[in-house]
């Protein structure tokens, strides 16, 4: 019988519970560890239900993740991924970003979309390395911008297409690079830096 894949999850609130419960439900998959604040009602309630160890947020490192992870995977998480905490797992760290990377890299990514007036936004599970949103590609999904939004508040409207469309998607891709890596394809296309 073959192996669970071994996972690590980095995140917080819904998003971060909604990768959780994905993990779970994956029958290949085995979480070992989450790492989110303290109070979070979302992820840490379900990993506290799971009995899943968990590392508070801000304190995780090569020292204190754990050992034997195969996959790291970030869920809106705010802390960062160093390289000893990057390079203690066998295959890397993804994390999801709502952009169509490199477009957009960095906080506010969604409200950037809404204020440079893009038709077409979407989301990105990429690997994680030193730069921030700069690691290869494993998938990416696009969706439309309504053009109502444009009439928003751009903090508004980022909510919303957060909410109606680049949740699921993030939850969707990150769904479609676990079943990919179980059965041994990794994907690693490089961003066009220019």
């Amino acid at each position: 019988m073959k192996s669970k894949l071994k996972v690590f999850i980095s995140g917080q609130k819904y998003f971060g519970m909604e990768v959780l419960r994905l993990c779970i439900r994956l029958d290949f998959v085995e979480v070992v560890g989450v790492c989110c604040p303290i109070d979070d009602k979302y992820i840490g309630d379900i990993a506290s239900k799971f009995e899943i160890p968990i590392i508070p947020a801000g304190s995780l490192n090569g020292d204190t993740m754990p050992a034997g992870v195969d996959l790291g995977i970030t869920a809106h998480s705010f802390d960062y991924i160093g390289k000893r905490t990057r390079y203690k797992t066998r295959l890397g760290w993804i994390g999801y970003h709502p952009s169509l990377l490199p477009r957009h890299r960095g906080r506010s990514s969604i409200e950037w979309a809404i204020r440079m007036r893009d038709p077409i936004t979407g989301g990105t599970v990429f690997w994680l390395n030193s730069g921030i949103d700069r690691g290869d590609i494993a998938a990416q999904e696009f969706c439309f911008v309504h053009p109502k939004l444009f009439s928003f508040e751009p903090k508004k409207a980022a909510k919303k297409i957060w909410e109606s469309d680049l949740q699921n998607i993030g939850v969707s891709l990150i769904e479609k690079v676990l079943m990919d890596i179980s059965v041994g394809i990794i994907i690693k296309t490089p961003q066009n830096h220019d």
